[in-house]
């Protein structure tokens, strides 16, 4: 009697177990097949998502005291000064390109000067360097040698994309495209576009933030000589 409940049992622990098994299967595939859409199909996004959330380290520089001679008259002073940064972040080509527009018109229209190394004028289109230097230059940038100044000029101008027809507004941004092509930037590490602004220029900067992704305004304490070289 006890041999036929016990084989009565056999056939109910084998089932059992097959459907313990093949659901352990099921869930190490659904498993698996989400960490392939984690680290395969969706890793770049999930991973540019992550580095705009990093902690930025930001350097609070502290006003230094004053210098005055044995008179009062203060020969070394602090001022409040308005200083703008880029970080990277995650806007397409072309809002990029609008944002940097609008970012140095806004320094221009308050009469502010901001970084530009691009050795290129234009209208008319001239280099601001020597010959020599042009060689170097050409070769550092992968331009052939014998491109003349326009297709120098025009090499950036599809290099960052820029859709603008005007060609002041072009110079504008690839000035400050070619910075950042130059120094680097990233979510947490910043480019110096200018330094010293207007409170006007700063004001705009942070009441329309929303207006420029990845802009930040800076307030920092700035020296100033009242007597010059004294």
């Amino acid at each position: 009697m006890n041999d036929l409940k016990t084989a009565n049992k056999l056939p109910n622990i084998r089932l059992r177990y097959n459907i313990v098994t093949t659901f352990i299967y099921i869930i190490g595939i659904v498993l698996l097949v989400q960490l392939f859409n984690l680290q395969i199909v969706h890793g770049k996004e999930y991973r540019e998502t992550s580095n705009t959330r990093l902690t930025r380290e930001s350097i609070l520089k502290a006003a230094r005291g004053g210098i005055k001679d044995r008179s009062g008259i203060e020969l070394a002073g602090t001022k409040t000064g308005y200083s703008v940064e880029l970080y990277k972040s995650k806007i397409d080509n072309d809002t990029l390109n609008n944002t940097i527009l609008k970012m140095v018109n806004v320094l221009e229209q308050n009469q502010d000067s901001y970084v530009d190394n691009f050795p290129i004028t234009v209208e008319p289109f001239a280099f601001n360097m020597s010959e020599e230097r042009q060689i170097s230059w050409k070769k550092a940038n992968k331009i052939q040698e014998d491109a003349t100044v326009e297709q120098c000029f025009d090499f950036f101008k599809e290099k960052y994309k820029i859709k603008n027809e005007n060609v002041q507004e072009v110079r504008k941004i690839i000035a400050i495209r070619y910075q950042i092509s130059q120094e680097g930037y990233s979510s947490t590490k910043s480019v110096r576009i200018a330094t010293n602004i207007s409170m006007q220029s700063n004001h705009i900067f942070w009441e329309k933030n929303d207006e420029f992704p990845g802009i930040t305004p800076l307030v920092e304490p700035i020296r100033t000589y009242p007597k010059g070289t004294l």
